[in-house]
């Protein structure tokens, strides 16, 4: 009798930590398919292949119907005809190089334990396929490349398609996006405003957007050059806010720290004071160290030295200085600057929302932004330095960085997770099934 109770316990309790295991692999399950803009070829709205613009699209239901998340997926910037050629046929150039289907995860989520806020809006993630921040708008397609510049045409085609869909009855609007889509979100932020009803609340989320212009560790001005470059070549001048062309020139405007005072909407500034994109490509491009000795600690801020420490910890210092002279203090901003290692931090499901997710002031991410944007509670706060934060997750090739905010279609780090876990769900369950032989 007592060998019978203990078995049929030993079947309760691996029947319960399959339940517990199956609940935790499945936080990324949702799919939206994508939607081609072929409307906007006629109007010249296309991607640097020539290919029409798209989106992934999940529709909202309940008290979210009349709520839109629109999200601006990020990618980096090509800046000559070069690196534009080389992500021409690739999904960051053309959309037929995108999948049918795309992973929404974190606040594209629709599983309300995952997604607190927005999990039952109407959610739009549109595709990056013009490498300037949806900026460029050119007009001459140069036989021999047939590339096109038309990142703003992009932009607009996308969102009228969006209008006649429902948005244009929206409630609450929020339009976000991460790293090239994070800087968008602010170089678009009023004009979203401009294109939906006076009546709607619409707010904007840049994660990881706030570039800063800094000179890297051999005291060039990289990224300022670079930013130039693709300002040049994408003719982003006449889209970028008047409010800064008419007093710098074009190229420094493509810094939010040269925009983001003139934003009438309100923004919420998510970013890493070491954001690793930052560090890696704005701090210590490959060109600043060509022996590779930033190497390792790029990919891992604990393999950094003192030195590269105190360097990064300078660079710290630069951001926030810029941050705090340029963003204002406005109660309708929200602020949310962690002491991460890590670049975006939205998509991806363990830094957004989950039992580890990353804290600052006790609160997490997902929270933050929920108080911020429904006006429950304003939220604006700086991270202590590195490394005084034990819940963030410092690596660039996972955890905080997840996989790479350039690469959406393989899936986030919380798939990848969910997928390690598999083989053991299996082999408990293969075990509780051959206990029920017994």
């Amino acid at each position: 009798m007592a060998e019978t109770r203990l078995l049929a316990a030993g079947k309760c309790l691996l029947l319960f930590v399959c339940l517990v295991l199956l609940s935790v692999t499945r936080t990324d399950g949702l799919y939206a398919p994508i939607t081609y803009v072929t409307s906007g070829v006629s109007k010249g709205a296309v991607c640097l292949d020539g290919s029409p613009p798209a989106y992934n699209f999940d529709k909202g239901y309940g008290t979210g119907i009349n709520n839109w998340l629109v999200q601006l997926e990020g990618g980096g910037w090509c800046n000559n005809v070069t690196s534009c050629l080389a992500r021409k046929n690739t999904r960051l150039g053309s959309s037929k190089q995108m999948g049918n289907q795309l992973a929404f995860s974190g606040i594209m989520s629709n599983r309300r334990e995952f997604n607190p806020d927005f999990y039952n809006w109407n959610r739009v993630k549109i595709r990056y396929c013009d490498g300037s921040s949806f900026t460029g708008d050119v007009e001459a397609v140069d036989p021999a490349t047939n590339l096109h510049f038309r990142g703003a045409r992009v932009w607009l085609a996308v969102i009228e398609e969006l209008l006649a869909k429902g948005m244009r009855n929206a409630e609450n609007a929020l339009l976000s996006g991460c790293s090239a889509g994070g800087l968008a979100t602010i170089m678009h932020c009023d004009s979203f405003r401009a294109l939906l009803p006076m009546g709607t609340k619409v707010k904007c989320l840049s994660d990881a957007g706030y570039f800063i212009n800094v000179k890297d560790i051999a005291g060039a001005a990289h990224i300022q050059a670079y930013f130039s470059q693709v300002v040049s070549l994408h003719g982003s001048a006449k889209n970028l806010p008047l409010s800064c062309t008419g007093s710098l020139s074009p190229s420094l405007c493509f810094f939010p720290q040269n925009v983001i005072q003139q934003v009438r909407t309100p923004v919420f500034l998510l970013n890493a004071a070491y954001d690793y994109w930052q560090i890696r490509n704005i701090l210590a491009p490959a060109d600043a160290d060509p022996s590779g000795s930033w190497n390792a600690c790029k990919l891992d801020i604990s393999n950094c030295s003192p030195l590269q420490i105190k360097t990064m910890q300078a660079f710290r210092m630069q951001f926030l200085k810029t941050l705090m002279s340029k963003s204002g203090n406005s109660t309708a901003r929200g602020l949310y600057i962690d002491s991460c290692y890590a670049h975006c931090q939205t998509e991806f499901q363990e830094t957004w929302y989950m039992a580890d997710s990353p804290v600052l002031g006790r609160t997490k991410i997902a929270t933050a932004v929920g108080e911020w944007f429904f006006d429950r509670s304003p939220f604006a706060k700086i991270d202590c330095p590195y490394p005084c934060n034990p819940t963030c997750h410092n690596t660039a090739s996972g955890g905080g960085g997840g996989t790479s905010p350039e690469q959406p279609d393989k899936g986030s780090a919380a798939t990848v997770a969910a997928a390690a876990r598999l083989p053991l769900l299996l082999a408990l369950i293969s075990i509780w099934a051959i206990m029920n032989l017994l």
